[in-house]
């Protein structure tokens, strides 16, 4: 079993970026596939990126060649890049891992994109 936590939301002007992190607890961290959602108010939690076990990495259209997910084993963490930030990216962003048949969420990280 593992526990997330994320880290890194914020307050950002269009344009601007942001790095959130997702710090996991437990054992056999690096066997998780672990996986980006985000849910804007009044709508449905979306899938955003994942990162497999072997580093394969795989994005919604909607933020293709702007986010990048990666994930350092050694820290137990995975990091979502954003860059380029557009007002539709405003959501509570959570971080989800993935092993044996079972998802582990973390609490989420509210990401504002407004001037």
């Amino acid at each position: 079993q593992v526990q997330l936590v994320e880290s890194g939301g914020g307050l950002v002007q269009p344009g601007g970026s942001l790095r959130l992190s997702c710090a996991a607890s437990g054992s056999a961290f690096s066997t998780y596939a672990m996986h980006w959602y985000r849910q804007a108010p009044g709508k449905e939690r979306d899938w955003v990126t994942t990162i497999t076990n072997g580093g394969g990495t795989n994005y919604a259209d909607s933020v293709k060649g702007r986010f990048t997910i990666s994930r350092d084993n050694a820290k137990n963490t995975v990091y979502l890049q954003m860059n380029s930030l557009k007002p539709e990216d405003t959501a509570v962003y959570y971080c989800c891992g993935f092993r044996l048949g079972r998802n582990y969420w973390g609490q989420g990280t509210q990401v504002t994109v407004s001037s």
